[in-house]
């Protein structure tokens, strides 16, 4: 097989492709400071903030610099105990906001 021959994969059209982008929401009174959103954050975007809240916990707040490198994996919105965090697609929110438009 001579190298002419040999076929390729075609490259993933980046055009298309969206890559998974999501908004995180803290709702910090309800935030009990169990650490499982800040731990099993696959991108580490969370971080314990240094206000507390009526309870006197400190809650999750997302890092300096991270605000956009949320995947919305949804694994903070699973592992919540108190339902204190989720996240938003935000590809979809934007495709919702060009079907209007239209």
């Amino acid at each position: 097989m001579t190298s002419s021959e040999i076929r390729h994969r075609e490259p993933l059209d980046i055009a298309t492709a969206r890559v998974p982008r999501g908004q995180v929401y803290i709702i910090p009174e309800r935030c009990k400071g169990c650490d499982f959103c800040i731990v099993f954050c696959p991108v580490d975007i969370l971080v314990f903030s240094t206000d507390i809240n009526a309870k006197g916990y400190h809650f999750p707040i997302v890092a300096h610099g991270k605000e956009d490198a949320c995947t919305h994996c949804g694994f903070c919105d699973l592992l919540c105990p108190e339902l204190a965090i989720y996240t938003e697609d935000l590809n979809a929110l934007e495709q919702e906001a060009e079907g209007d438009t239209d």
